[in-house]
């Protein structure tokens, strides 16, 4: 059995392509999620017990976020928490891994852009959900943007502490 979970943390290192053994893809990376807490006798925050989360994400949403996310960027996830126990010839211990169902950056620290990704054309649709996609398509459609570039995102005006967005960008136009 396997508990839903949603943490907030940065993203501690780049993230790994992997397959599954249908050839399936998978991001796999970890999540440290800290607490940070007031001393009111120095007024000053402190760092406090840090969490560490391996993660996997499958399919496209493995596939998006390897187009998307970098190493030290904050993030925003929700999935299935799974304790795994593991021993080796000198320690045992075990490691917490979650299986992503959703992923977005935290916007409490920057900006984000979303580009809707294509709808692979191994999806069957019916004619009233191709109806209905059609129109919705058109809500998302960017103008003078190509579907090229679908399922990209780009961090603009925080630091993310290692890619993924230009803070040039934010100094320009402002944040409003």
């Amino acid at each position: 059995m396997s508990d839903h979970i949603t943490l907030v943390g940065n993203i501690v290192g780049e993230l790994e392509q992997r397959s599954n053994r249908g050839g399936g893809p998978i991001a796999a990376f970890r999540i440290a999620v800290g607490e940070r807490k007031l001393d009111r006798e120095r007024g000053e925050w402190v760092d406090g017990h840090t969490n560490y989360y391996n993660v996997s994400a499958f399919g496209d949403l493995g596939v998006h976020a390897l187009r998307s996310l970098r190493k030290g960027q904050r993030v925003v996830l929700t999935g299935r928490l799974r304790l795994r126990e593991w021993e080796n010839d000198v320690k045992r211990g075990v490691s917490a891994d979650v299986v992503a169902d959703a992923i977005g950056h935290d916007l409490r620290w920057g900006t984000t852009r979303f580009e809707k990704a294509a709808r692979s054309s191994g999806a069957p649709r019916d004619a009233a959900a191709e109806a209905a996609g059609s129109e919705a398509d058109e809500q998302w459609a960017v103008p003078g943007e190509s579907e090229g570039l679908a399922g990209d995102v780009e961090m603009v005006g925080a630091s993310t502490g290692g890619g993924g967005g230009s803070s040039s960008d934010a100094d320009e136009a402002g944040p409003f």
